[in-house]
């Protein structure tokens, strides 16, 4: 097959770089940031206790972020950060964290099936969530259900290697969910949605004081989803609930605490997806609606979250923080799993493979560190240490139901009418327990007043034991990851950086023969350039990157004697570059958006995971009228390159079997009105053009995308 790589024009990029480097001149007087009493946590988990500016209505964020846990704004981050604010997705209806991402520069969203969901960035996959800077891997590397944005002040993602935040280097990204927090005043916020296919949601926030003193504050969050699908047979019940306490102990200790639940219940789900390619090679063509599920199908999940938090102020600046995190996912579902390869004449030739499965992920997480200035060689410097041990319990039970094996019609008659079988032809098994103990240091040393050096590392020993359904998934490795970093402010609004990371990330996945691989090695190189305007209201990032993986888990196929998919290790090596933006151009213009482009090959030079884009671009972006006033217009634009899969199977004629999915473009249209100071609602149209395309090449298998659609927002705020 060809590359996937093709030269991007220059001149295109050094349009969009002058653009944005000039931004400045395009800006309106500066305007005031809108008061907020939140509560906030950065990327790197440090929290603020005093009332702060918040975000507002812009596109990006003040608050620190970055790299490490120290107080970085975004500039002073030696890596690539994209933040998706608030009022992001509240403009274009970001409720879960796939359409989050979908409009995040770099990221990739795999959606293999209908509640199953990988990541990618920078070619490789993304594990590592955190909330509030605190977190464990995804122990699959997937996504079950989905996870609701109505908790979240704003998202962050930070690309490439982050060996100090996620305690294990990984390449691709790291994203950091921001709580929303108590507030000192009382305010509230009622939304209502609907929208296509039956879609329906509120979300309910208030937040304020709990005693006269307003030393004791509290917020309650609540969202209810019920909508069916564009997919026959699918719908999703979606509840979300929330509630977090800020508590003044004394003028210098804050302690938090708070629970989460988010429950997902699916009917019709999709258990892998429909075939791409016929027996003679020439490629499937279903109805957009298309659904391999049963009528009987479900899938559903609960996801529980609590934390505790104490922040003491020690004295001259510095602060010591502890938290402690519990996680409960619990999975119970009924599926159907069609495979087969169909006869391009007859559709004939696929069958069933119907299965029950449990599971019950517990995760436990332990982390406390001490962070402040110092001084040395007459100069402030910053320094962070810390500890944490975190534990993670995983327990899976499938049991494979009677008839496997039985001949389905064809897709485009298949209606789901298959009875529910006993769940008793065989069973399989996973139980393994991962611990995770680490020590961790940093520092920011100010080298010049234009220059900054961070240096940092972490001592990570990680033990996983157990078994995977049948084999010992068994090892017990102590490795250390460093970062540097090195800042240099060469003009008023400008940066230059260039920052290094050595890998190391355990992985979970199996070969065909059940056994665990080995954990992923590696370094990760990154040099850019960084501008900031208007006071931290509008930042542009360019930057290079280049980072290698060994050993990294490559799906290899699916297990018919056990129904499980199988992986192999792989060596890659991505290199390119990416340009991000966001902020305000003007008082009224608000931007989000950035252009990636890429490469990824094996050590030889050949093109590796295929399914992945090279180059993506993303823009969101909104204005408001002078002339019109509490109106504004904006639009979301999508856009990735060609990909491909060898299907690794030939054809009748001994041909091999390729599926590709041409380059395509997604546009979003959005209005908005306030109507005075407390109502306002926003109408939002995706997919204007109703492209259709194939989510994902991520499996050999795949769905298609959602068809043209619309949201109306209807909110009160007070």
């Amino acid at each position: 097959m060809p590359s996937l790589a093709r030269p991007f024009p220059y001149r295109t990029l050094a349009l969009a770089l002058s653009l944005a480097l000039s931004a400045p001149l395009l800006h309106a007087e500066d305007a005031p940031d809108a008061a907020d009493t939140t509560k906030v946590k950065n990327l790197e988990g440090v929290q603020t206790t005093a009332t702060v500016t918040g975000d507002g209505d812009s596109y990006t964020t003040k608050t620190p972020a970055g790299a490490t846990r120290l107080p970085l704004t975004l500039r002073e981050t030696p890596q690539s950060v994209s933040v998706v604010t608030d009022q992001q997705m509240k403009d274009f209806n970001l409720t879960n964290i796939n359409a989050v991402l979908d409009n995040t520069t770099g990221v990739n969203v795999e959606r293999v099936e209908t509640d199953r969901t990988y990541y990618s960035a920078r070619g490789f996959d993304v594990t590592n969530f955190l909330i509030d800077g605190v977190g464990l891997p995804f122990p699959n590397g997937e996504q079950e259900g989905d996870i609701d944005t109505a908790l979240y002040q704003r998202i962050e993602v930070l690309r490439g290697a982050n060996g100090l935040l996620s305690f294990t280097g990984n390449p691709s990204a790291t994203i950091n969910f921001v709580r929303k927090r108590p507030t000192a005043d009382f305010q509230g916020d009622v939304g209502l949605t609907v929208g296509s296919f039956d879609n329906r949601r509120l979300d309910v926030d208030l937040s304020g004081p709990l005693n006269d003193t307003h030393s004791v504050r509290g917020r309650l969050i609540a969202a209810d989803q019920d909508t069916d699908s564009y997919l026959d047979r699918y719908n999703l019940r979606k509840q979300v609930l929330s509630g977090i306490v800020d508590a003044d102990l004394t003028s210098s200790t804050l302690l938090t605490a708070g629970i989460s639940y988010q429950k997902n219940k699916t009917h019709g789900g999709m258990w892998g997806a429909l075939p791409l390619y016929n027996t003679d090679g020439t490629p499937t063509d279903y109805s957009r609606d298309t659904s391999t599920s049963a009528d009987w199908s479900r899938w559903n999940v609960a996801d529980t979250r609590s934390f505790l938090e104490l922040t003491q102020q020690l004295g001259n600046d510095w602060s010591l923080k502890a938290s402690l995190t519990y996680r409960r996912i619990a999975e119970d579902s009924n599926l159907f799993y069609v495979y087969g390869t169909p006869d391009a004449q007859t559709g004939l030739g696929l069958y069933s493979y119907p299965s029950a499965y449990t599971s019950a992920e517990k995760q436990y997480v332990a982390d406390v560190y001490a962070s402040g200035p110092f001084q040395l060689g007459g100069r402030t410097h910053q320094l962070v240490l810390g500890a944490n041990w975190a534990k993670d319990d995983v327990h899976q039970f499938s049991s494979y139901g009677q008839g496997i094996g039985t001949p389905l019609p064809p897709l485009d008659q298949w209606t789901g009418n298959y009875p529910e079988p006993p769940f008793d032809a065989s069973y399989g098994s996973g139980d393994f327990h991962i611990k995770r103990k680490t020590l961790y240091a940093t520092a920011r040393w100010s080298l010049a007043d234009p220059v900054t050096l961070i240096t940092g590392a972490s001592l990570v020993h990680i033990e996983q034991y157990g078994d995977n359904y049948g084999v010992p998934s068994n090892y017990d490795k102590t490795q250390t990851t460093p970062f540097v970093g090195l800042v240099y402010d060469f003009a008023k609004n400008y940066s230059a950086y260039i920052s290094y990371a050595k890998l190391f990330n355990p992985q979970t996945q199996t070969d065909v023969n059940n056994k665990v691989l080995d954990p992923v090695t590696g370094a990760n190189l990154e040099v850019g350039v960084k501008g900031e305007w208007v006071d931290g209201r509008l930042n542009a990032t360019f930057a290079l990157f280049r980072s290698r993986q060994d050993g990294l888990a490559e799906y290899a196929g699916h297990n018919m004697a056990t129904n499980q998919d199988y992986y192999s290790g792989i060596n890659a090596i991505s290199k390119g570059y990416e340009f991000d933006v966001s902020g305000q151009i003007t008082d009224n213009w608000q931007v989000s958006g950035g252009y990636t482009q890429l490469g990824l090959v094996d050590p030889e030079g050949r093109n590796v995971r295929t399914y992945v884009p090279r180059r993506m671009f993303r823009l969101a972006t909104s204005y408001r009228f002078d002339a019109l006033p509490g109106f504004k217009v904006g639009g979301t634009l999508r856009w990735q390159d060609r990909i491909y899969r060898d299907q690794q199977d030939v054809a009748l004629d001994g041909s091999e079997i390729f599926t590709t999915q041409g380059s395509y473009a997604v546009l979003g249209l959005m209005a908005g009105y306030d109507f005075g100071q407390h109502w306002s609602t926003t109408l939002n149209l995706d997919n204007v053009t109703n492209r259709k395309v194939i989510t994902s090449l991520y499996w050999s298998q795949g769905f298609y995308s959602a068809p043209r659609s619309v949201m109306a927002n209807v909110r009160y705020s007070f």
